[in-house]
């Protein structure tokens, strides 16, 4: 079997990006124990990513790099601002210290509703600074990895991808064979919640 549209992919991946030096440093690793699981054609990962696992094959290798461009794009300077601290309040109206820290991801909403992930950068006495740029903008993205299992989607489990549930909030990392079982860990405060 080949990886195509509409098949669950099971892999091993290490993300490699260039650190001072120029040397790489790894970002991110999915081993065997806890592979990265993803349905191919559902926009669960990178459309540069799909297409070069696109006809890979149970056993194959891989080893590639996306530019910037093809992975989160490039470093935006307007992505950084500055808002006023009293917006990270709790329900107490006292500021977040548990949730809101430099190097904190908390999410933040549009004007038009959407919830965005943005990173903490700086905290004052009146203000936080927030970078909502991809942690990866402006980065090449070199992957190293091998394909542990291909299979068909079941039907509930496509539902539940276009749905935005199930393991499309995780991308698989939770280590479970099915979004029906990665939903049961998310209602249980899992790799979702």
């Amino acid at each position: 079997m080949k990886i195509e549209n509409q098949k669950v992919v099971k892999a091993t991946y290490a993300l490699y990006i260039k650190g001072e030096g120029g040397k790489e440093e790894l970002m991110e690793q999915a081993t065997e124990e806890a592979p990265l699981v993803w349905c191919q054609g559902e926009g669960m990962m990178l459309p540069a990513f799909e297409a070069q696992m696109a006809g890979k094959e149970v056993g194959d290798s891989f080893d590639f790099v996306l530019a910037a461009a093809d992975a989160y794009g490039e470093y935006f300077q307007e992505g950084l601002q500055e808002l006023p601290k009293k917006m990270f309040f709790n329900g107490d109206g006292e500021f977040d210290e548990e949730r809101v820290y430099v190097g904190a991801i908390v999410p933040m909403n549009t004007i038009d509703g959407q919830i965005v992930k943005a990173q903490v950068c700086e905290i004052t006495d009146t203000t936080v600074t927030i970078d909502l740029n991809h942690p990866y903008a402006g980065e090449d993205l070199h992957f190293t990895g091998k394909i542990l299992d291909i299979r068909d989607v079941t039907e509930g489990e496509l539902k539940a991808i276009r749905n935005q549930r199930g393991c499309g909030g995780c991308h698989g990392h939770c280590g479970q064979d099915s979004c029906e079982d990665c939903n049961k860990d998310c209602k249980k405060g899992g790799c979702c919640g």
